[in-house]
């Protein structure tokens, strides 16, 4: 027999505003507390330096995080011109410091333009992809310098909103895999000074934005409110608003949460979509059972789905 997780069987997903000096895993193991949730995870990691959107999803939630981990994300930040370090960012140790050249705003542009588009981009070492299974944040530490590939990134908006002696403020928005510290670090570069992050906040992790976040201060205060905590939280469908919508009726719906394809007469919209049991009256909401591949033979075959039984 399986053993009882303990907690509350809560399904759902909330906005987090992480705040700085933490982890991702530390702000979302305070959350998953305050919850009392038996399963919890989020949807890409912060840097501790960093603040903003960071979505964590409850229960069947978790199921259909990988949709978000594959968005795009904006984010405000400012780089440290003149100086180097070890990490990328203001918290490692300074490895080279120069002289910061006159800068003036147009001539800024012009090599901001560079970075536009498509580029190729080396991972920080002190990033948490994995090199023999261990993240290479770990081999960082050790002094190990792993050889990492350029991978190809797409940064949509890289503008500047903000200039003094030694930093400049940047909006970026951006696709998934690019690493904020690498593009500082890159443009510094190309400055001839070198540069690091000294402030990083995402705005927008796919179609959540910071206007729809929690902070951990609020999520705190309301513990053993269950009903003010609640409040805080969207339907676990609210992952999937970019993916188009399809509705089966009851016995179709049974079909496919045991793992069976069927066929739908009327087809708009192949590839991944969301599935829903159509309500049974109008006052009821349909009921959301998970995603599906649709072809164009109306074939809808499940992908993930929602688990009723726990």
């Amino acid at each position: 027999m399986a053993r009882r997780r303990k907690g509350r069987a809560l399904n759902g997903v909330l906005i987090l505003d992480k705040p700085q000096g933490l982890t991702s895993n530390a702000a979302l193991q305070r959350v998953r507390k305050a919850y009392g949730a038996q399963k919890a995870g989020h949807t890409g990691s912060l840097d501790p330096l960093a603040t903003g959107v960071l979505p964590v999803c409850f229960g069947e939630a978790t199921k259909f995080s990988q949709f978000l981990l594959n968005a795009d994300k904006g984010y405000f930040t400012t780089a440290t011109l003149g100086e180097v370090r070890d990490t990328g960012d203001s918290e490692g140790e300074l490895v080279k410091q120069s002289s910061v050249p006159r800068l003036e705003a147009e001539a800024l542009e012009q090599l901001l333009a560079r970075f536009r588009g498509q580029i190729d981009q080396v991972p920080s070492m002190y990033s948490a992809l994995k090199h023999q299974g261990r993240p290479l944040y770990e081999w960082a530490r050790k002094g190990v310098e792993i050889d990492r590939p350029a991978r190809a990134v797409r940064i949509d908006r890289l503008e500047l909103t903000g200039l003094r002696d030694r930093e400049m403020d940047l909006t970026v928005e951006c696709s998934k895999g690019t690493y904020i510290r690498s593009l500082v670090e890159d443009i510094g570069q190309a400055i001839g000074c070198g540069a690091h992050v000294s402030m990083l906040r995402r705005f927008k992790a796919g179609h959540f934005l910071l206007e729809q976040c929690h902070t951990l201060e609020e999520i705190e205060q309301a513990v053993g409110d269950m009903s003010v905590l609640d409040a805080f939280l969207l339907p676990v469908d609210a992952l999937l608003l970019d993916l188009p919508d399809i509705f089966v009726n009851s016995d179709q719906g049974r079909s496919i949460l045991h793992g069976q394809a069927v066929r739908i007469s009327r087809v708009e919209n192949t590839g991944i979509c969301k599935l829903y049991i159509e309500a049974v009256d109008e006052s009821a909401a349909p009921t959301f059972i998970g995603v599906a591949e649709l072809d164009s033979e109306g074939n809808l075959v499940p992908k993930r789905l929602v688990n009723f039984e726990e």
